[in-house]
């Protein structure tokens, strides 16, 4: 076995009790500890990851981690928060920019609106237990919620935004999830590489009651912070 491999043994026994999100040494740390060179330290942290027991996030350093399940299931409500709270795990969410633009074409033909109405676009990034893991662009018509900005500093939910201000049952009507590298801003937003992979997700998402389509969401989600569980049909049992 080589010197990097005993190195992450060791470590492994000793995150084992550490909560997730807690910051670990990194390579400096790590070399000076155990007299080895970057090269061997860099190379045990990288066996951790591969493991999936940290996340390294750049220009922060390195965290113990839990892999939330991201359940896509038409019992769940597509809300963040909510799944990450039933995962265990502490939800936090920062929006990035929400700017009211002209509904592009192909925004507007899943949504069934003309090309050109006024919508919401909402940037944010999500965390868990203080972690970047997901960063995505939402698409809301005015027309669902006229006052979208000013909602959103009393609430990081659009779930919660969009059963409050509308007193729609927020579901997915579409989803599909799809794994691919990522580009330079999605990567700077969750401390990834570009070229990392990463869940991408995109729902349309309508009220249960009504059928009237809400909104159209596309987030990113690291994979080692997120485990997307597709379920097609009713529970069984």
């Amino acid at each position: 076995m080589t010197r990097y491999r005993d190195i992450a043994e060791q470590l492994v026994g000793e995150i084992a009790g550490l909560p997730a999100g807690t910051r670990i040494e990194g390579e400096y740390e790590i070399a000076a500890r155990f007299g080895v060179g970057r090269a061997a330290a860099r190379a045990a942290l990288q066996e951790l990851e591969r493991r999936m027991l940290v996340r390294r996030v750049q220009g922060l350093g390195t965290f113990t981690s839990r892999r939330i399940d991201y359940r896509i299931s038409p019992a769940e409500a597509p809300s963040w928060s909510r799944m990450v709270r039933a995962s265990g795990a502490v939800p936090r969410t920062v929006v990035r920019s929400c700017s009211v633009v002209p509904m592009p074409a192909e925004v507007a033909a899943l949504l069934k609106m003309p090309e050109g109405v006024p919508c919401h676009r909402l940037h944010r990034r999500s965390f868990t237990d203080d972690v970047p893991a997901a960063y995505g662009t939402e698409w809301v018509p005015v027309s669902v919620v006229p006052e979208l900005a000013q909602a959103l500093r009393s609430f990081d939910s659009l779930d919660v935004i969009l059963r409050g201000s509308t007193g729609a049952l927020p579901r997915r009507a579409w989803t599909r999830a799809s794994m691919a590298p990522i580009d330079p801003e999605v990567a700077a937003e969750l401390g990834s590489r570009t070229g990392d992979p990463a869940w991408l997700v995109e729902s349309l998402n309508d009220d249960a009651g009504s059928g009237r389509l809400l909104c159209f969401t596309q987030r990113w989600m690291r994979a080692d912070a997120v485990r997307v569980l597709l379920e097609t049909g009713p529970p069984p049992g």
